[in-house]
């Protein structure tokens, strides 16, 4: 039978893309963060793009109506008992997921599938927080979600065959193109991005240009659709930080050392667009 009924754990910028997809594409969505707020901030934004799309002419009132209407929220964790599948999008935190994944072990129906959106820790690490590893896997959706296509599927040492097979299944009917990796530091998409963003922090504190002309040399010279640093914005900050040192202790490589002036700027408090600076300046 084909799992139809999904929990998303965490209603941030990440939460919130993830629940905009299953609910589009005709799973029932249970959308689930402590913060009454930021519930309400996720699901005004979900209508926003469905808005958006609309405008496009790729989706109609009635197909946005229809995606709203599957989306229920909760702030109680118990809220995941009737969920096939579980995907945790919450802060990029070891102490926090894994705090999470032990709890959702609690709360969700046996044989239903507990997956990750994790951009760096270890599947491994997180499934050995339940009694379920053989169902515990990776599903790093990329930003913005309801346009990227690539999701990376991160088999963990003990994540089964079949866990395995349901998630490509699941990712390919949501319109994605799944690709499976294993479980390292960073997987593949973090391991080969972060360090370019970190080297052009780099080239940005010892002066070797402005941000603008890093970005334009990378766009122009390279074809990336986006500047590191630019990128690094709409990531945050504080995300890249985060995932850098995940990489930089899971590997023990200095390549992967954060630069000083990253770390300086998230604890001035500045993370990019979410805080209205980071590299450059965002409208609020």
């Amino acid at each position: 039978m084909p799992i139809t009924r999904v929990a998303v754990v965490g209603a941030g910028t990440m939460g919130s893309g993830i629940a905009h997809v299953f609910a589009e594409h005709g799973w029932e969505v249970r959308l689930v963060d402590v913060v009454p707020g930021a519930l309400d901030r996720a699901v005004a934004t979900i209508r926003g793009n469905l808005d958006r799309q609309i405008k496009k002419g790729v989706a109609s009132a009635e197909q946005r109506d229809a995606a709203l209407a599957r989306i229920r929220t909760a702030t109680d964790l118990a809220a995941v008992g009737e969920s096939d599948l579980v995907v945790e999008a919450a802060w990029e935190s070891e102490k926090t997921k894994f705090r999470l994944f032990a709890e959702l072990d609690r709360h969700a129906p046996a044989g239903s599938i507990l997956a990750s959106n994790t951009s760096s820790i270890s599947i491994t690490a997180l499934a050995a927080q339940t009694a379920r590893p053989d169902a515990v896997i990776g599903m790093h959706f990329m930003n913005p979600v309801p346009v990227m296509p690539l999701v990376e599927v991160i088999r963990g040492h003990a994540t089964s065959d079949a866990t395995v097979a349901r998630v490509l299944d699941i990712a390919r009917r949501l319109g994605k193109t799944p690709v499976e990796v294993g479980d390292y530091p960073g997987f593949v998409s973090n391991r080969v991005l972060m360090p370019m963003i970190n080297e052009a922090i780099y080239c940005l504190m010892e002066g070797v240009a402005p941000a603008e002309a890093i970005d334009t040399v990378m766009k122009l010279g390279m074809n990336h659709p986006l500047g590191p640093l630019a990128l690094a914005d709409l990531i945050g900050l504080d995300v890249c930080l985060s995932i850098l040192e995940v990489l930089h202790r899971g590997l023990g490589d200095d390549k992967y050392r954060p630069c000083p002036l990253l770390k300086r700027m998230v604890t001035a408090g500045q993370l990019g667009r979410k805080s209205g600076r980071g590299f450059y300046t965002y409208a609020a």
